[in-house]
């Protein structure tokens, strides 16, 4: 009984994951710790494995539909990798209440902010950088319309990136919500490149994790492998549909996961 709700509710994660480009880790890691009373160490195990799966799932509709930006997601990784490494080494000497609080009151703004916003990102003046580097791109959409697309302020972007990492590694948190706020907010992308790159790049940055977890011990079968299963099913069916959904609705849905996390991230600087 127990397998099958973790089965369940790792579709559900798959799905709103690969459609979001956030992975699963935050609809995982409270079902199976308060649900069903899952050590948190493994808990994070299985939800490092379940961003891996969403990511790989996912991955094949997305470059097949032109929607993940790779050129772009390996710039980006640079600004990723630098946070990482310095929250690490700074993660015993900050406070995470201060953090939590700091950055639930961002969330929270920035999800008012993306809720009073019409119509999709588009980058109206291509930064310099992404000239030189080629990062911006096209995509079709359902209708057959052509997408074309540029990158705007992409220093500022890799300042965002900078801090997910370091998010990431001092709060034990997934940056993927961060990743796709920054590609959607500051630079300019469409809604479905920014969810679709996103996805890509939390799954390289996961499988790292997901290989430190896996070599301590933590990955335990009997949780892993129906999170695993079940993730990527649902984010098969999530990649399906969303170039299919209006980047209208995305954004809504998003919006709405936005507010959820920043709750979460207020309430936990709050009880600490």
């Amino acid at each position: 009984m127990v397998e099958i709700l973790v089965l369940l509710t790792s579709v559900f994660a798959g799905f709103m994951g690969s459609l979001l480009g956030i992975g699963g880790g935050m609809i995982i890691i409270p079902v199976l710790t308060l649900g069903l009373g899952v050590d948190i160490r493994y808990a994070i195990a299985a939800s490092l494995v379940s961003i891996v799966a969403t990511s790989s799932g996912a991955a094949a509709s997305f470059l097949k539909d032109h929607l993940t930006n790779l050129r772009l997601a390996v710039v980006l990784e640079v600004g990723t990798v630098l946070g990482a490494a310095t929250g690490f080494l700074i993660a015993k000497k900050i406070n995470a209440q201060a953090l939590y609080l700091l950055f639930g009151s961002f969330l929270a703004y920035t999800a008012i902010s993306m809720f009073r916003k019409k119509g999709d990102s588009r980058a109206r003046v291509n930064h310099p950088w992404s000239e030189r580097l080629h990062l911006g791109g096209k995509f079709t959409e359902r209708d057959g319309t052509v997408i074309h697309y540029g990158v705007e302020k992409v220093p500022l972007g890799l300042v965002f990136m900078y801090f997910a990492g370091i998010l990431s590694a001092v709060l034990g948190i997934g940056s993927g919500i961060f990743k796709v706020m920054a590609m959607d907010g500051a630079m300019k992308l469409p809604m479905k490149v920014s969810s679709a790159t996103s996805n890509f790049m939390i799954g390289v940055t996961a499988t790292a994790s997901a290989g430190a977890y896996l070599l301590s011990g933590d990955v335990q079968p009997e949780i892993a492998c129906p999170v695993a299963i079940g993730i990527i099913v649902g984010s098969y069916f999530g990649a399906k549909l969303m170039p299919k959904m209006p980047a209208a609705t995305i954004r809504k849905i998003f919006v709405v996961v936005l507010g959820i996390v920043s709750i979460q991230m207020l309430y936990k600087g709050i009880r600490s």
